[in-house]
């Protein structure tokens, strides 16, 4: 947003052209920053309540340095996913205080303090394998002002692993169940608890599990209640929706 702009919005404020709600839409509306290669939305927590985060996958490290740049200038947390060493190096040079998970791939930096409810997201892996992308969840739900309760390596090969750790996930107020392989994870968790289940498939498995597909499909026709299911390795958009759901 320019000055310009948000001068005349605030004169037809003052004249008493438009309404206060009216001058709020206008500014929930205004244009984006157009780096050439990339158009920021800036205005997007203003609507939806959470930043624009970046996908860096694709992207060069000179685009996303040049989105950080812009998106600095703001006071939103922000997050970068599938993030290198060599972009969160560049990254540290402009912001000495970003934070890097290797594990996750994914980039921080915090701007902003924001409330975190008491209640708590549960991430749930089923083994070891599928830990980066629990851990791409966890870092996208903590970055948006969530605690969150890390269980890793319970899945349904040692069902006694997961039944030790029942209370901490049935204590959650949402539950992302990560698993590759046969993906059978949230239907257990899923006919044990009453909460919400956030499904994630990975593409951990050998040849007949098709790159996580296998897993996809056994989450989708899962025959437990209350289960939710995103894209095979998708842990960002699991960490949102539980998020969302936790702050509802």
């Amino acid at each position: 947003m320019s000055p310009e702009e948000l001068r005349a919005i605030l004169g037809e404020v003052r004249n008493r052209q438009v309404t206060v709600d009216e001058a709020l839409r206008k500014l929930k509306e205004l244009p984006f920053e157009d780096l050439g290669h990339t158009k920021i939305d800036h205005h997007r927590a203003l609507r939806t309540g959470y930043p624009e985060v970046i996908f860096c996958a694709g992207k060069t490290v000179e685009q996303i340095t040049q989105i950080v740049s812009s998106m600095l200038t703001r006071k939103n947390n922000i997050l970068a996913t599938r993030a290198t060493d060599e972009t969160y190096k560049a990254i540290k040079k402009l912001r000495p205080s970003a934070k890097y998970n290797p594990l996750a791939r994914t980039i921080t930096i915090r701007l902003k303090r924001m409330e975190v409810p008491r209640t708590y997201i549960g991430v749930v892996s089923a083994g070891t394998s599928d830990i980066p992308i629990a851990e791409e969840a966890a870092v996208t739900a903590e970055i948006f002002g969530n605690r969150v309760e890390r269980v890793y390596d319970v899945g349904v090969a040692g069902i006694h692993r997961l039944s030790e750790n029942m209370d901490r996930i049935a204590g959650s107020r949402v539950i992302v169940a990560v698993a590759g392989m046969e993906g059978a994870l949230p239907s257990v968790i899923g006919g044990l608890v009453d909460k919400p289940v956030i499904a994630v498939p990975t593409s951990v498995g050998y040849g007949a599990c098709f790159q996580g597909l296998a897993a996809l499909l056994s989450m989708l026709t899962s025959c437990a209640s209350g289960i939710s299911v995103v894209n095979i390795d998708n842990g960002f958009g699991a960490g949102f929706l539980a998020s969302m759901i936790n702050k509802l």
